[in-house]
């Protein structure tokens, strides 16, 4: 497929009720309200492509972006593109999935992840703390940094509740990750979920929840699943 075609595609793929909820939740026009599993029977097609799928993100057209996080090769892509395409988040779904996920998975993500948390620009803050937090659920106990990650977790206790907005939803979440993927650090991710309680994210006019780190670990306890990796952050 060309670049023409697949934009065609996901217009017609388009529909208002999806667009109103995206806008809603913080997308920015143009976009023309793809819903997700859509966009995923679509990506089979620009998969074969990376030049394609880069494409489609520089089109500035939400739907295509996220498709474009979809398809790309994460191997692939290098720091520049990683940097430009976080520069171009312009809201959390970009932020904290797209751009997130695949560099979780290249070859820059604690680099870029451990610049990005320090970042002033909230998205870019995120998108950081996301891809952090996606490197450690695909990546063997063995090869990530305990004590970095130590560190990172008595800085969420700490801080948490005095960040931004959706910076305070990606520590939340980091938390969890650590708790439901890093065996070794299980006792900590607990201690510092009970300690920061319930965070408080404006969701917008949405039906959007927090997740409650305590319960959200102790789930994963119950099921017996504390240090299982996933297979791909990319969703």
């Amino acid at each position: 497929m060309k670049n023409d075609e697949v934009m065609a595609a996901l217009e017609e793929m388009g529909n208002e009720q999806t667009k109103n909820t995206y806008l809603r939740h913080g997308a920015h026009e143009p976009l023309f309200g793809v819903k997700i599993g859509d966009m995923k029977k679509l990506a089979k097609y620009v998969k074969k492509d990376q030049g394609l799928a880069l494409s489609l993100y520089e089109s500035g057209n939400f739907d295509a972006m996220y498709l474009a996080g979809l398809s790309v090769n994460p191997k692939k892509m290098n720091k520049g593109i990683l940097q430009d395409w976080v520069n171009k988040a312009d809201w959390y779904m970009l932020a904290e999935y797209t751009v997130a996920n695949i560099t979780a998975e290249s070859d820059y993500a604690i680099e870029l992840a451990n610049e990005w948390i320090k970042s002033e620009n909230e998205m870019t803050a995120t998108a950081g703390w996301s891809a952090y937090a996606g490197y450690i659920s695909i990546t063997p106990d063995q090869e990530i940094n305990i004590d970095e990650i130590k560190q990172y977790l008595t800085h969420i206790e700490k801080t948490i509740h005095e960040e931004r907005n959706r910076v305070r939803y990606v520590m939340n979440g980091f938390v969890i990750s650590v708790g439901a993927h890093v065996a070794p650090l299980l006792d900590e991710a607990k201690q510092v979920a009970e300690k920061i309680g319930k965070v408080n994210v404006d969701v917008g006019n949405t039906a959007c929840k927090v997740p409650v780190a305590t319960s959200y670990i102790k789930k994963i306890e119950d099921k017996d699943r504390v240090g299982v990796k996933r297979k791909t952050c990319i969703c």
